[in-house]
């Protein structure tokens, strides 16, 4: 049986009178990217904090490629990059000045910080930007310089809090694709988001719902099991229809008005007539057809205990 790269078991951390984390179970293949999902305050950053040795859990325990997180914390940090929500770059210090410092705190010699800054200055095209100081870089590029820096001693799981959040469209794409490269190369990947769409780019997920694994799985799996049904009602009137459809269908029922139209989540295979609801309105309607929930449906119904995974 192959050894687990990440594995917790029971994690647990509660802080005084509040359980951040309750009782999380999850094991992450090597070479693959497991995403830890959920709005804010679900428990993500702890998460992601116990993993890295930065807190010690209450209850249970975890395990980076063997080595438990509180038991071996050193054999822990020598085998993980951590990227947290702030990560700590010196604006003052240029691009290549920043990995040096990284590199000193993890003693990488200079010439293998040779090799490593020349290699992630060109998989992540930084390379034009090594002598401009980190003030002065966008957001999408000082996260990818976070990014160098955890990576500058080479680890074989990296550990990213949120890495993306506040980053525009197409840095977010660059960034996932440094992600799925890095992955083709054998590393292990845990990361934490609140985007729902990089959550299917994952290969499993564990969605939490106030600090516990409300579901865990492949994004897929996830959407099948869900027993949920879409419909898409197109209308001048999406506010008035949704008011209309949550009415009348009652229970487990969610119609969220999205511009021109109502998008209406059911439960458990229920389908009501919706053209006979509509119908005795002098609201003008269009039904699409049924179509299966995205990720973002289930978190949003198992946070009302609606859905079936």
């Amino acid at each position: 049986m192959t050894l687990p790269a990440v594995e917790a078991e029971g994690l647990t951390r509660r802080f005084g009178e509040i359980e951040a984390l309750a009782g999380a179970t999850f094991r992450v293949d090597p070479g693959s990217i497991f995403g830890i999902v959920g709005p804010d305050g679900s428990g993500k950053t702890t998460c992601l904090r116990l993993l890295s040795t930065v807190l010690t859990p209450t209850a249970g325990h975890a395990r980076i490629l063997g080595f438990d997180t509180v038991g071996s914390p050193w054999q822990v940090k020598d085998r993980t990059g951590y990227m947290s929500q702030q990560f700590g770059l010196y604006d003052d210090l240029t691009v290549e000045e920043n990995l040096s410092f990284f590199a000193g705190i993890y003693c990488v010699g200079r010439a293998a910080l040779r090799e490593r800054s020349a290699r992630l200055l060109e998989f992540s095209g930084m390379g034009p930007f090594m002598k401009r100081r980190a003030g002065r870089l966008s957001g999408g590029m000082k996260q990818k310089l976070a990014l160098m820096c955890a990576l500058v001693h080479t680890p074989e799981v990296l550990l990213l809090d949120e890495p993306t959040n506040g980053v525009d469209p197409v840095s977010r794409r660059d960034f996932w694709a440094i992600l799925h490269d890095l992955v083709r190369g054998g590393m292990t990947v845990v990361v934490s988001t609140s985007y729902l769409d990089e959550a299917e780019r994952c290969g499993r997920v564990a969605l939490l719902h106030h600090g516990r694994i409300a579901a865990e799985g492949a994004p897929a799996d996830l959407r099948a099991a869900s027993g949920l049904t879409v419909f898409e009602v197109v209308t001048p009137e999406p506010w008035k229809a949704a008011k209309l459809l949550a009415e009348k269908i009652g229970a487990g029922c969610r119609a969220e008005p999205r511009g021109d139209r109502v998008r209406l989540l059911l439960p458990h295979g229920s389908i009501p007539d919706i053209a006979e609801i509509l119908g005795v309105t002098s609201i003008p309607f269009t039904v699409a057809e049924p179509t299966g929930p995205t990720l973002e449906d289930v978190l949003s119904m198992l946070g009302r205990g609606t859905a079936d995974v």
